[in-house]
């Protein structure tokens, strides 16, 4: 298992850190790379889903990036604790028929001591919106990296 710097005890720059670098990760689309922040044993709570371990994390990735098309995220850090990080986000993506979407949430982050992540809980809500109110398009640009999420 590699390490994966920062690890804990947090301060709001690591904390700040680690947040950046998952968004980063998940806006790859890449369930292999993705997986790499995970423990072997990992357990994850997305939506009314359980999942463990990197296996089951790369097969939930697949699928949902099967379904959420031009997928797109942004992370804040909300706060943070020793080995614990509460997230929140957005992200934005179509479907097969060309409905939009834009997903709030928030994630409780558990991590180990070598920095990998073992537990991820996330609550998400889905809104309809036109192709026309988009706002996240990509990855997000060097400029606005620490610009907090509108709220709505």
């Amino acid at each position: 298992m590699a390490a994966r710097p920062p690890f804990p005890p947090f301060d709001e720059d690591t904390a700040a850190q680690k947040v950046q670098g998952a968004e980063d990760a998940w806006n790859t689309r890449d369930p292999e790379r993705v997986a790499l922040a995970y423990t072997e044993d990992s357990v994850w709570r997305n939506r009314d889903r359980h999942v463990v371990g990197r296996d089951g994390i790369i097969a939930f990735l697949c699928e949902k990036w099967e379904r959420e098309l031009d997928y797109a995220l942004r992370k804040e850090l909300w706060a943070f604790r020793d080995n614990r990080i509460a997230v929140r986000f957005q992200y934005e993506c179509h479907d097969a028929s060309g409905q939009y979407w834009r997903s709030y949430g928030n994630e409780l982050w558990e991590f180990t001591e070598d920095g990998l992540m073992r537990r991820r809980e996330a609550s998400i809500n889905d809104v309809p919106i036109t192709e026309a109110e988009r706002r996240i398009r990509g990855p997000r640009p060097e400029h606005e990296r620490g610009v907090p999420l509108p709220v709505f």
